[in-house]
């Protein structure tokens, strides 16, 4: 049996074990074409061969960026990591500066893009990149090669050899992949990752789902490019599950009625949306239907595992399911039943709802230094605990420090920040890493995050936004002499702004404007238009995620005596959101 030990490894056990007719599954137009294990295998060979003619070595770093997640990409994964060369995956949305940051510090040699959205950011920063012999797409593209001509390269058989020799030389220690995440200083940091650490993430994370090996089908949407949608493409290999990618965000309910997966990845955001579309068609209803399904809602609110709230419930929740829940299970294709939720907090009452609908939201935690999982909720052996991030995976060992930092050893933690020992250091503490979160592990071993030790934090779609970065860029405004970016779990970042007021009454006396108070002149629709010219000016700094899409002024001016700054004027964020918890609220709407 093979022995998996490298990435490489999960595909040749596939086929091996399962040899899955439909492995990889992609939609070009409006049909789904499947590729066999075998194919897979065969192309990923054919591309090895293709790449070593075109001089590419062990160690060499080849950027993959693609729009979507489609069958390419593994393909391409595999033909890389075979050589003991690394794989460099880019996030699409960001912007042409980062991309020739990431190309040019990973001194990658070639790129390969989906399409030609990608290519027209590559190509606009490729002269500024002097390590790039090459860029190829996915799609046929006129004016740029196409992926399809290595395949061709590799066809010839002769120097398999050379890549049999190769593949048995990559080490499991050895670095397999660079993954770059934004940092707090703006520019992005390049996390290694060898075979081992994700290989070992794969294993582990196996070992707590419940998934029927060889028989089950996913939809897969979440960006392959970062570390927990990827170790889950790899799991799905070991496990034999039939990987369909969805075509885009948009499609996601239209591909689950087509695929009726078992089981999926998803983020916060997307379960948010997916809860607030049955609430909007729910409150359509009228009458009795209309008194029954927010009945329903009102069960599911209180739903607890392993029959913890006892025989009376149970019955209610059996009778919910039978005339409600049931169709919400159809609408998501009708076989959905294990939901991997992470990249950031999930709401309690939403891991609520959609296990008592029988939809199986299972939450973990981990980070992309950590490849990714540290810890994670499953049903078996009472695993599950809502509000918590679940139990530690095997082979990790995960304490809290004295300030209630989460430190994490283990066979899943980084090699390091690519050229970045400072960094690295900084982190890497007497062989722990040290997450940036709080949290705390209750007596029965669940733990629990309880607060972001650093500033930057997540939206509910799972994005990093560094709020720093943002305010500082957003002060370059005369119009703002404060702001304070807040998101943290919301579906966008938003701002609380204290204007400058000198600033904002020259302003207001030059347009003939006059007002009776400060908050009379904050409220003014001319005040607030001129407020949201220079937000939408400075949003053109920033990636989609991170743009600030709604604010509010404040009436007063932030200072130390009134609790809103420290001594040395930094932001006392806590207090500055309690004081302004009614601006907060009308933003994201909460009541």
């Amino acid at each position: 049996m093979q022995n998996i030990t490298r990435l490489f490894d999960f595909p040749y056990y596939q086929l091996e074990q399962y040899d899955l007719k439909a492995c990889l599954v992609t939609k070009y137009g409006d049909k789904w074409i499947a590729t066999s294990t075998k194919e897979y295998l065969d192309k990923a060979n054919a591309i090895s061969r293709a790449l070593l003619r075109l001089g590419v070595k062990a160690n060499d770093k080849i950027a993959l960026i693609s729009m979507t997640n489609r069958t390419e990409w593994n393909i391409m994964d595999i033909g890389i990591l075979q050589l003991g060369a690394q794989n460099v995956p880019i996030y699409p949305t960001i912007s042409q500066e980062d991309y020739a940051y990431v190309l040019n510090h990973s001194e990658s040699k070639y790129c390969f893009v989906s399409c030609s959205e990608i290519y027209e950011k590559v190509k606009a920063v490729q002269d500024q990149v002097p390590s790039l012999k090459g860029v190829y797409s996915f799609d046929q593209l006129s004016n740029c090669k196409n992926w399809e001509e290595l395949l061709e390269l590799g066809a010839d058989t002769t120097n398999q050899n050379e890549v049999e020799k190769l593949k048995e030389a990559v080490n499991p220690e050895a670095l397999a992949t660079l993954i770059y995440t934004s940092g707090t200083t703006g520019k992005p940091k390049g996390v290694m990752l060898s075979h081992h650490n994700v290989v070992g993430n794969v294993l582990a994370c196996s070992k707590r789902l419940d998934i029927e090996h060889g028989k089950s089908k996913c939809l897969s949407f979440l960006p392959v490019c970062h570390i927990y949608e990827r170790m889950m493409i790899y799991l799905y290999q070991y496990t034999g599950v039939s990987i369909y990618y969805a075509e885009s965000m948009d499609k996601i309910s239209e591909n689950l009625k087509e695929v009726s997966p078992y089981l999926m990845t998803a983020v916060p955001r997307l379960l948010e949306k997916v809860y607030d579309k049955i609430i909007a068609k729910g409150s359509e209803l009228t009458g009795i239907k209309k008194k029954l399904f927010f009945w329903a809602i009102e069960i599911g609110m209180k739903y607890e595992p392993y029959g913890q709230n006892g025989w009376w419930y149970e019955q209610q929740l059996a009778l919910a399911r039978k005339l409600i829940f049931s169709k919400w299970k159809e609408g998501l294709g009708g076989n959905l039943s294990l939901i991997g939720s992470g990249s950031a907090a999930l709401q309690p009452r939403l891991a609520r709802i959609f296990n008592a609908a029988e939809l199986g939201v299972m939450e973990g935690y981990g980070l992309t230094e950590t490849a990714p999982v540290i810890s994670i909720n499953d049903m078996k052996n009472g695993g599950f605990r809502i509000g918590s991030v679940g139990r530690i995976i095997e082979n990790t060992e995960v304490k809290i420090a004295s300030d209630g930092e989460i430190c994490v050893k283990g066979p899943q933690v980084m090699m390091g920040y690519y050229k970045d020992p400072e960094k690295t250091a900084e982190v890497m503490i007497d062989g722990y890493f040290h997450t940036g979160d709080i949290g705390e592990i209750d007596a029965d071993g669940f733990l629990k995050i309880t607060d972001r030790k650093k500033e930057m934090f997540k939206t509910s779609g799972g994005k990093y936004v560094a709020p720093q970065l943002l305010e500082n860029r957003f002060k370059q405004s005369r119009f703002i002499e404060q702001i304070m970016v807040v998101g943290e779990g919301e579906k966008m970042p938003a701002a609380l702004i204290q204007p400058d007021f000198m600033f904002l009454k020259d302003w207001a006396k030059r347009h003939q404007l006059t007002f009776s108070s400060d908050a009379e002149m904050i409220k003014d629709p001319k005040v607030l238009a001129r407020f949201q010219e220079d937000v939408d000016s400075a949003n053109e700094h920033f990636a989609k995620w991170e743009k600030v899409k709604q604010f509010r002024l404040t009436q007063d001016v932030w200072s130390i005596a009134g609790g809103h700054l420290t001594p040395t004027m930094k932001l006392k964020r806590k207090v500055i959101k309690e004081i302004y918890i009614d601006l907060y609220n009308s933003i994201y709407q909460h009541s």
